[in-house]
């Protein structure tokens, strides 16, 4: 317990240091006005109250990520906690307050408009597709998860499909009203639900005492398929949510469109990222527990869905384990709305499509949801749909991180005095690997099966060093003139 003590102080710490150098650096002003107000429009421009868009973020943000990503990570062994703690200050913090803050100054664009001003036209093109397929992924995903929970759990003699049906109807009303009128009310309270669990998992630590696991203990490869999954950077890939996601990126703009002081990003952005650290956090410990040799119970080929059922119900009464059940089920659908809300504001950007009447909406968002639907049967009908869905899902959210943080890089070293592009630079280095050894590495996933491991490795050094070239050329340049 005391190395999960000790990592929770840290995630504090990082909030309180870390994120208000990042608020310096960037140069936040109270005083400057917002696109909530300059462009308010009823529908995404909604000026909303802080508490309220700090909830919606994390909630955004959070999903199941944090609580499933987690959960597999842990079964790596401490080395999990380590990345949660120092990717949540150092990286995922980072990289979500500075693309929310480049967004809210430039009139809370998508997130594709920023890469495409730092890192050039061609780039943009390519993430406007990137980032629409992403989006669509996250509602895939967002749909089968909550939908198998509900299913498994309270409806078994139902199909399947009924929920997928239902949920869907959700997200497509979601997508298409005004952000205050459902996502701004309700969401805030889901996400005291998200919170709420996580102390409850935290009041099981007192009450059970569990033995989690000490860094000092070892950080040696725990999984049990350990030869085929090395901690780099299988882990990596795995807890994203929690330590740095791309995902977050393209939620930011949504909540930027709805400040009303600059000053509010650190706790929105930052404090959103920082919180989810600590859920993760949480699980994780909680998993790890159950995935070591003192566990009570058989967890031998249980994943992130099966070990949520399996820690609240030996650890809740019936009625508590049954609302963190549901708890993580709406989890999963108010991230899933927002992803193909995200898509939608996307298409209607980069279309220049007025997305205030409602038509318009309908036309860019039919076409979303018909791709979305055709996945959904994909995932459902083929027993490993879903597993390939997940895995190149999981890839593509921390390669848009990658992409992400060096656009932000980009924007630092021409627009901000000194060597303070290097709090972006040396995460977009780390994230290059990751995302650039991971296809040569991976044994299922990639080419892992085909090329010796070192080579694999040596791959992913090369594409680094190569990103590395490219950017010190792009800095060369002249800089791009800052509206922000």
């Amino acid at each position: 317990m005391i190395t999960f003590c000790i990592a929770l102080v840290l995630l504090v710490l990082g909030f309180l240091i870390y994120g208000k150098l990042a608020e310096r650096i960037f140069g936040a002003d109270p005083d400057r006005e917002t696109p909530a107000t300059y462009m308010a429009d009823g529908v995404d421009y909604v000026p909303m109250k802080p508490w309220r868009i700090y909830l919606i973020q994390f909630l955004n943000i959070a999903g199941v990520g944090p609580i499933c990503g987690a959960i597999m990570g842990a079964q790596f062994g401490t080395s999990s906690f380590l990345w949660i703690v120092f990717g949540s200050i150092f990286a995922g913090a980072v990289h979500d307050y500075l693309a929310g803050m480049m967004s809210l100054r430039d009139k809370g664009c998508s997130l594709p408009e920023i890469h495409g001003k730092y890192l050039g036209n061609g780039i943009k093109q390519f993430m406007r597709g990137f980032m629409v397929l992403l989006m669509i992924l996250v509602g895939v995903v967002f749909v089968n998860t909550p939908a198998v929970l509900l299913n498994a759990n309270f409806t078994p003699n139902w199909s399947i499909y009924i929920w997928v049906v239902v949920i869907l109807c959700y997200y497509l009303i979601a997508t298409l009203l005004p952000i205050d009128k459902l996502i701004g009310r309700i969401y805030p309270v889901f996400g005291f639900l998200l919170l709420g669990m996580a102390l409850a998992i935290v009041v099981a630590f007192v009450v059970y005492r569990p033995e989690i696991p000490e860094l000092w203990n070892g950080l040696q490869n725990r999984h049990p398929d350990a030869a085929h999954n090395p901690i780099f950077p299988m882990m990596f890939i795995s807890i994203a949510c929690g330590a740095i996601s791309g995902f977050h990126a393209t939620q930011s703009p949504l909540m930027a469109r709805c400040m009303t002081n600059e000053k509010q990003g650190r706790p929105i952005f930052y404090g959103a990222m920082i919180t989810e650290g600590v859920v993760a956090l949480i699980w994780a410990a909680a998993a790890a527990y159950f995935f070591g040799p003192n566990s009570p119970v058989d967890t031998a080929g249980k994943g992130g869905p099966a070990m949520v059922s399996l820690i609240a119900n030996n650890w809740f009464p019936s009625a508590i384990a049954v609302i963190t059940i549901l708890g993580v089920i709406s989890a999963a659908v108010t991230s899933g709305d927002t992803a193909l809300r995200s898509a939608r504001l996307i298409v209607g950007d980069f279309m220049h499509f007025d997305q205030k009447p409602i038509r318009n909406r309908l036309i860019v968002a039919v076409p979303i949801f018909v791709v979305t639907a055709v996945m959904l049967v994909y995932s459902l009908a083929d027993k490993q749909g879903f597993d390939v869905i997940w895995r190149y899902f999981a890839w593509a959210n921390q390669l848009l991180a990658t992409f992400t943080l060096w656009a932000i890089t980009v924007y630092l070293r021409q627009n901000k005095k000194g060597a303070w592009y290097f709090i972006t630079l040396i995460p977009a280095l780390f994230m290059t690997m990751v995302t650039g050894s991971f296809l040569f590495v991976a044994y299922k996933e990639g080419l892992g099966a085909l090329i010796p491991r070192p080579v694999g490795y040596a791959i992913g050094a090369a594409i680094t060093v190569l990103v590395l070239v490219v950017f010190a050329l792009k800095c060369k340049k002249p800089a791009t003139t800052e509206k922000l």
